[in-house]
């Protein structure tokens, strides 16, 4: 399913990326929603401000109501996975869950530790600035912050969470220090968020790879996580930015190990 704009431009497109997992995609940022047994749905990060009402008709296409959601697991608390939390918990009422080492971002959206400056990569990589400015324009600079979240366990990593889709949480550090990615071994996919992605916003550049310094707090660590997701054994990775991987975790991590830090 796709919604255009009124220029007829694609402004969001939904569909169905692993059995049960639909991808919400808006201004090259992702978030998923992952159906589960009794009618409810995870949505797995909050994605940008403007993707609120657009859940709301990703929900509705599947036959869902925003009472089905049982609630948001973040991968982290960067502005760009965040960004309706705060207006979630207030008019649905639902736990929104992250790594308790991301709370702070979470309640400062524009405070988070990066190994390299921000400015200098529109003027290395012109080949980001259509990205950036779409995901400006569905307003990143205006992510209001969120509390009062749920906590992931310290026990919870490799055990299944009580959530839909019975997600099994992978701790990823690096890219934030709370970083984590949610396995679904029953589905053979693992949900990514920024431990690897395939499209870098920073950069403009496709295929596999940790994301830019500009964004990532300890790029050594990420790279290092990275062990974790080929660990899963996944044949299909769902990441933040960019397009599904559908040729392993393996092969991922490979490519990613490849391009290295920038």
């Amino acid at each position: 399913m796709t919604v255009e704009d009124h220029e007829g431009e694609v402004a969001m497109a939904f569909s169905e990326v692993a059995d049960g997992v639909h991808r919400l995609d808006h201004a090259w940022v992702n978030l998923y929603v992952v159906r589960g047994d009794g009618g409810r749905v995870l949505v797995v990060d909050a994605g940008l401000p403007a993707m609120w009402p657009l859940l709301g008709q990703a929900l509705r296409s599947l036959g869902h109501r925003p009472s089905d959601v049982a609630g948001i697991a973040l991968t982290h608390a960067h502005f760009d996975h965040t960004g309706f939390a705060a207006v979630a918990r207030r008019r649905l009422g639902v736990p929104v869950w992250a790594d308790p080492a991301d709370f702070f971002i979470a309640a400062h959206p524009y405070r988070y530790a990066h190994e390299n400056v921000r400015a200098l990569y529109p003027v290395r990589h012109p080949g980001s600035l259509r990205i950036l400015g779409a995901m400006a324009a569905a307003g990143a600079p205006r992510v209001p912050g969120v509390r009062d979240l749920t906590p992931y366990a310290p026990d919870d990593a490799g055990a299944a969470l009580d959530l839909p889709g019975s997600p099994r949480l992978v701790r990823t550090p690096g890219h934030t220090a709370g970083h984590v990615a949610l396995h679904l071994p029953e589905r053979d996919v693992v949900l990514v968020g920024d431990a690897l992605v395939t499209l870098d916003p920073y950069t403009g550049v496709e295929g596999p790879q940790i994301v830019a310094g500009a964004a990532t707090a300890d790029s050594a660590q990420a790279l290092a996580s990275l062990d974790l997701i080929a660990a899963t054994g996944a044949s299909v990775l769902l990441p933040g930015h960019g397009e599904p991987w559908r040729w392993g975790a393996a092969e991922a991590v490979a490519e990613a190990r490849a391009v290295g830090a920038h």
